[in-house]
């Protein structure tokens, strides 16, 4: 048997590792990290004071209750996909939607926003550029060359500018008791980045906003959620 020349075994090992790298990766996950805050009000629902505090345990029947501008146009048909997602949410820990027409002792209210950003706050508009000149010059916000004191051009960028968004994101829900329309449950997860909004992504968001449902810790918190690519 003909032993393999010293290059060939260093190569079949590196390929080996590429290969798990790339295997590895199909596979992979990414993670949606939140800044979560929740508020547990569960005794203000009781119409008498002295009413000992009694948190709803699963099994529960909720309905969803919408503000007037989430009712028209194209912002009802994105309510309807929050929702669906907010009702998927809520079945994990245990709350069930009540059927069309029936009473339920809960109101969920759910809403979300998305900031985009051009860039990333931290990221320079003028990053990656570079180019030649001499003498003294300052940058024109919002243009993509530097100009002299004397208004002469001296510098331009090689390439077009290739920015990549930045999303600011947040979905809350709010729970009211139904007969007496107090509010016991508010929670909110917010979330940097640069996914693109996908279902998987609000879901996760959704997730860590009901983390530690229905007696939140106290204080804001970090809840992290991985989602397979």
């Amino acid at each position: 048997m003909t032993a393999s020349p010293p290059l060939i075994r260093p190569l079949r090992l590196l390929f080996a590792t590429l290969a798990l790298v790339v295997l590895g990766g199909c596979a992979s996950a990414y993670l949606v990290d939140n800044q979560v805050q929740s508020f547990a009000r569960w005794a203000d629902r009781a119409s008498a004071p002295g009413v000992p505090v009694v948190i709803p345990q699963a099994p529960q029947i909720y309905r969803f209750e919408r503000l007037p501008s989430q009712r028209e146009g194209k912002t009802a048909s994105g309510q309807d996909e929050l929702e669906k997602l907010t009702q998927l949410a809520l079945a994990k820990v245990g709350w069930t939607r009540a059927a069309e027409g029936a009473s339920s002792p809960w109101t969920v209210q759910v809403d979300a926003g998305t900031l985009r950003l051009p860039r990333a706050p931290w990221e320079s508009p003028y990053d990656g550029y570079w180019g030649g000149g001499f003498g003294p010059g300052f940058a024109m916000p919002g243009r993509d060359y530097v100009v002299t004191a004397g208004g002469q051009i001296i510098w331009m960028p090689m390439f077009p500018r290739m920015e990549s968004p930045y999303y600011k994101r947040e979905v809350s829900l709010v729970i009211r008791h139904a007969a007496t329309g107090k509010v016991v449950y508010e929670t909110r997860a917010a979330h940097d980045g640069r996914w693109n909004s996908s279902n998987a992504l609000w879901s996760a968001m959704l997730e860590a906003a009901l983390r530690d449902f229905p007696a939140p810790p106290e204080g804001p918190r970090q809840v992290n959620i991985e989602v397979p690519r």
